[in-house]
């Protein structure tokens, strides 16, 4: 009876699971990708900020005032009573308060940014006050709260406060990033800390190559011109000014002969009568802290050097201690790893802050109170981005997580307080506030399942060798929950594999994408894997791939598919790959280097020829052509053209200005004079990738191309 009564209970058991299952709905595209009509995306407080240590959560009616000792909230501010201040001054009324900002940490103002106009707001006095007002045309906008200076650029030409300080010629543009973004450059202009100097950059690049992009939209097609400086050519020169608002002089530091060097990395000197640099040379393999004099722009003095045999990449400027302007941070991978090291004025190097088999992230903030520095880390795993808080005194680190999943904090003014943002596998989103001195946390935030309704795969990560034997990869294998393991499936290979990039971590799902939730719900098995050269494990496991890219990242793919044989249940005459950008190339490269392994591809923005990629990525883990001829040849996909067996769609945008068309055109030309037949897509109007509503339109073809061959 005992027996009886168990396997009863075990078939209704699977009868309600298999209930369950059949009410839940299946998950479209439009669910799935960001720009879909019905995206479903997790739950979170959008525009949850500080006011110097008072947290606040806007809404579309009222702003709450959050408590972070106790969580107790109260109102703060209600949209009708901004909008009589608004309205009583004439001017717009807001439809909700996620449009404001309080960048003035405990004045009763707050910001409100429309049309070029800068409207600062007192509720306290109810005054309205336009403190900025600038063209619509303006682009690379700068602005200095607190001092009230704006700086942006109008066709190429730098402006501040409404002035025009620059008049360049042709190929000349200041206030714009420059290198490409490269070395961790973002924006082109640089405000002091008072607000009354501006650094900026101008670049020539006059003597750069034109790339001719198509605009179809006009009644003739209109070409659209971009300086590219391809590796082993010409690279444009940059100059770096120092504009004072109040004499409307610029100087400009004497750097010297600007060719062949990258100017990285600026930060202003606390006392604001230096500025520092990091100068990379052209082989990327040699770098130097610089500090300036702005009155002269004459070099003061050069306060550290370091070099490495394959490539130095320093990512962030120095920061200065807040509570001593005599000692600074720099960060450096110079122990294998990027940790933060401990410097005075003059070049001493007074103590290494962090070391380990991990890496520093980024620094949040600091606790000048507890003289801590606030830091993201993988310090627990790889995979993880998890908060500490590093003592500078004596190097003492403490968790302020727990030490699981990844972490986005947000630093009160004080550093006294901390909104965490969290996720883990298995939590799609929790916001706490955190007591850094107590680390007592406050819940914000359990943001629900948002898939909770659909069907959802199962998603397992783990680890294999590299090709090189000894390795640690990680992997995520994506697959239906209700998989006939008896029964032979297609496995899609998911592939990015460079630098600064990792698919694989321990946020919500393992990371994964909406495409391979979608294409494990139809039946294929996705997998996925961090090869060599990708991110967050440290210089050697980076740089493996120096001088041959796409090679061995190629090598340790097809581990993978060792890997997808093992388990028994895949079809190993129905393997595809997929990747963009980098990716692209990996995709077409395992294509032709693998084809009786990979039976079909789909390659969006591939590189196919090194040689046609820009100077600062391309040449840093490539070298140039002129002194690496073996590495170019040996990973310039055109040349194996001929190696194609399989289905291979290559897409890309005609407005391609990072990875040019030309790539994927050479392409198709090396495979007609080949007698081989790939297919080809593009996308008009887009750039480096197909965004907005677009992308549910680019994941359906996709999806097609394996339906129809895989």
């Amino acid at each position: 009876m005992k027996h009886k009564f168990n396997l009863i209970l075990s078939l209704l058991l699977f009868s309600i699971t298999l209930m369950a299952q059949d009410t839940l709905k299946q998950p479209t595209l439009e669910n799935l990708m960001p720009g879909g009509n019905s995206y479903l995306f997790t739950e979170n407080i959008y525009g949850l900020n500080w006011w110097g240590d008072t947290c606040l959560k806007p809404g579309m009616s009222e702003i709450k005032a959050i408590n972070p000792s106790t969580g107790k909230e109260e109102v703060f501010l209600k949209i009708e009573d901004v909008n009589a201040i608004l309205s009583s001054n004439k001017m717009a009324e807001l439809t909700n308060l996620y449009q404001v900002e309080f960048p003035w940490d405990n004045e009763e103002k707050l910001l409100i940014t429309r049309e070029g106009k800068y409207i600062s707001l007192d509720w306290k006095n109810k005054t309205v006050e336009v403190i900025q007002n600038i063209s619509t045309k303006a682009e690379n906008i700068d602005y200095q709260i607190k001092a009230n200076q704006i700086a942006y650029t109008i066709e190429g030409d730098l402006w501040v406060n409404n002035k025009k300080i620059t008049q360049n010629l042709e190929g000349v543009v200041a206030g714009e990033t420059v290198h490409r973004s490269e070395f961790g450059i973002r924006k082109g202009t640089f405000w002091s800390p008072s607000g009354s100097l501006l650094a900026f950059y101008k670049k020539d690049e006059s003597m750069v190559t034109e790339y001719p992009l198509v605009d179809i939209t006009t009644r003739i097609a209109t070409v659209e011109n971009v300086r590219y400086p391809m590796a082993g050519m010409p690279s444009h020169k940059v100059e770096i000014g120092i504009y004072d608002v109040k004499t409307e002089k610029i100087t400009y530091l004497n750097t010297g002969d600007p060719t062949d060097r990258f100017f990285t990395n600026i930060s202003w000197a606390p006392d604001e009568k230096s500025v520092y640099l990091i100068e990379v040379n052209r082989d990327q393999n040699h770098a130097q802290l610089c500090q300036f004099d702005i009155q002269s722009g004459e070099l003061i003095q050069v306060l550290y050097e370091e070099s490495h045999p394959k490539y130095v990449e320093p990512q962030n400027p120095i920061v200065f201690l807040p509570w001593n302007n005599k000692q600074f941070i720099y960060q450096s991978e110079k122990d294998g790893f990027n940790h933060l090291y401990l410097y005075d004025v003059e070049g001493k190097l007074i103590r290494q802050l962090t070391q380990g088999e991990w890496l520093v992230q980024s620094i949040v903030g600091f606790n000048e109170k507890q003289k801590e520095i606030i830091l993201t880390t993988t310090t627990y795993s790889p995979l993880q981005s998890n908060l500490i808080a590093v003592s500078v005194n004596s190097g003492k680190r403490r968790s302020l997580d727990n030490k699981e999943g990844v972490h986005r904090p947000n630093l009160s003014t004080s550093g006294k307080y901390l909104i965490d943002n969290y996720s883990s596998p298995n939590t799609p989103r929790s916001i706490d506030i955190l007591s850094l001195k107590s680390n007592k946390r406050i819940n914000l935030l359990n943001a629900e399942d948002p898939y909770k309704d659909y069907q959802q795969p199962e998603i397992t990560i783990g680890t294999i060798k590299a090709a090189d034997g000894k390795t640690d990869l990680y992997y995520r294998l994506v697959k239906s929950k209700d998989i006939d393991t008896s029964k032979k499936h297609p496995a899609i290979i998911y592939v990015y594999g460079g630098p600064h990039a990792q698919m694989i971590n321990a946020g919500w799902n393992y990371g994964v994408r909406g495409w391979d939730i979608y294409m494990a719900n139809k039946g294929y098995v996705v997998f996925t894997l961090d090869n060599r050269g990708s991110d967050n494990r440290g210089i050697d496991f980076e740089n493996a791939t120096f001088r041959e890219l796409g090679i061995k990242e190629a090598e340790d793919q097809v581990k993978g598919v060792d890997f997808l044989k093992s388990l028994g249940y895949i079809d190993m005459n129905r393997i595809g790959v997929h990747g963009w950008s980098f990716g692209g190339h990996m995709t077409t490269a395992l294509m032709l280097h693998y084809p009786n392994i990979f039976k079909v591809g789909v390659a969006g923005g591939p590189v196919i020829k090194w040689e046609y990629y820009e100077i600062m990525y391309g040449e840093r883990y490539m070298d140039t052509p002129q002194s690496n001829p073996e590495g170019y040849k040996k990973t310039n996909l055109c040349n194996f053209a001929n190696q194609l067996k399989g289905h291979l769609l290559l897409i890309h945008d005609d407005h391609d200005s990072t990875c040019v068309p030309q790539h994927t055109l050479s392409f198709l030309k090396a495979c007609i004079d080949a007698r081989t037949y790939p297919d080809l897509f593009i996308y008009p109007g887009h750039a480096h990738n197909v965004i907005g509503k677009d992308r549910v339109h680019l994941y359906e073809k996709i999806t097609r191309y394996f339906e129809d061959y895989l």
